[in-house]
């Protein structure tokens, strides 16, 4: 098979999954205990997205800029910055550190 049948199996699975998604009853998603696994799946699904972009480069684990900055916008989330202040500290963090010469 080439590339393009994968594609198009892909996005005919992505597809029948969303259309799934609607046939699903009301009640089910109304229930608490839908809402704590779509909070929790939220939530893990971002931390995991997060420390893969954080630490990992290509197929191998990186200790590089990106880490102080993420240290930075932690302690910035820590300290109840908003958002931009959060995303600057990091930006910031990562060019120092880059210009220091880590990373």
């Amino acid at each position: 098979m080439s590339l393009w049948w994968w594609i198009l199996i892909a996005a005919a699975v992505a597809y029948a999954t969303k259309v799934a998604g609607y046939l699903v009853p009301r009640r089910w998603l109304e229930s608490g205990r839908a809402l704590r696994v779509a909070g929790c799946l939220t939530i893990g699904l971002l931390a995991s997205l997060t420390v893969t972009n954080a630490f990992v480069s290509g197929s191998s684990v990186v200790l590089d800029a990106r880490l102080g900055a993420l240290a930075a916008a932690a302690v910035a989330l820590l300290l109840r910055a908003p958002f931009l202040v959060v995303v600057l500290s990091g930006a910031v963090a990562a060019a120092l550190l880059r210009l220091a010469g880590w990373g």
